[in-house]
């Protein structure tokens, strides 16, 4: 059985926490990575992601045996128009395998929300939903260049051929700590499904079974690693097939 937790990415300069993670069965931390724009950081004051190779520290993550499932945000008031571009870059060299992009959105109770009101920029209640391409106020980046760069670049990052090779770079980082090949009945199971689900039915079968073979040919011990994010990437492109 394997853990899963939150964490703030100086969790990379902590060398003995992440042993004792990996030891206690930890496999997974969702970190808040936000955005590779630093003006974009300083404005949201995430601190501990300022100054610091962020791609560094997610790969020192990945050595160490923990898979990063990484948090980003576009639509800060100090994006420029190349943001889709960056993030896309950043997500792809990092090997963030499960990308969680949404469009900023400000919440009641939070400093983000004060600012606005006293600005006049709030239009609408938040939906809680980050990932349904709607903002609830007046942006300062055009809002259908934020809403359409947005969902492209959601389909562009759970493209199969894209999100492959973004689960090769995780690979190539990671450090596996679990059994390898040995399968449980549910992991047999649904790795069954998805033979027909993602090599037969979806339309991108031929980068899967590239993806299939090439890494139970060079990576047997991280096949079963493979399996689950390409089961996982098939939900993420139904979300970003269903954004408008």
């Amino acid at each position: 059985m394997g853990f899963l937790t939150e964490a703030s990415v100086n969790l990379a300069d902590d060398a003995e926490l992440r042993a004792l993670m990996v030891a206690a069965g930890f496999t997974k931390v969702f970190v808040g990575i936000e955005t590779p724009a630093a003006a974009s950081l300083a404005e949201c004051h995430k601190v501990q992601n300022q100054g610091r190779d962020l791609v560094a520290a997610v790969q020192t993550l990945q050595r160490d045996g923990l898979q990063v499932m990484g948090g980003f945000i576009v639509g800060f008031d100090s994006d420029q128009p190349d943001i889709f571009k960056r993030q896309f870059e950043f997500i792809q060299q990092s090997g963030v395998v499960t990308a969680m992009v949404g469009l900023l959105s400000a919440l009641p109770q939070t400093r983000l929300y004060q600012r606005l009101k006293r600005e006049g920029r709030l239009e609408t209640k938040s939906t809680g939903n980050n990932t349904d391409a709607t903002l609830n106020f007046q942006p300062k980046l055009n809002r259908d260049f934020l809403q359409s760069g947005y969902c492209e670049l959601m389909k562009k990052l759970y493209e199969p051929r894209t999100y492959y090779q973004r689960i090769r770079t995780f690979m190539k980082h990671h450090r596996p700590t679990g059994p390898g090949l040995r399968l449980s009945r549910a992991d047999v199971e649904a790795f069954v499904k998805s033979f027909w689900l993602l090599g037969v039915w979806h339309c991108g079968r031929v980068a899967y079974w590239r993806f299939f073979w090439s890494t139970l040919l060079r990576r047997p011990r991280q096949f079963r690693y493979g399996m689950e994010l390409a089961i996982v990437g098939y939900h993420f492109r139904r979300v970003a097939q269903g954004l408008r």
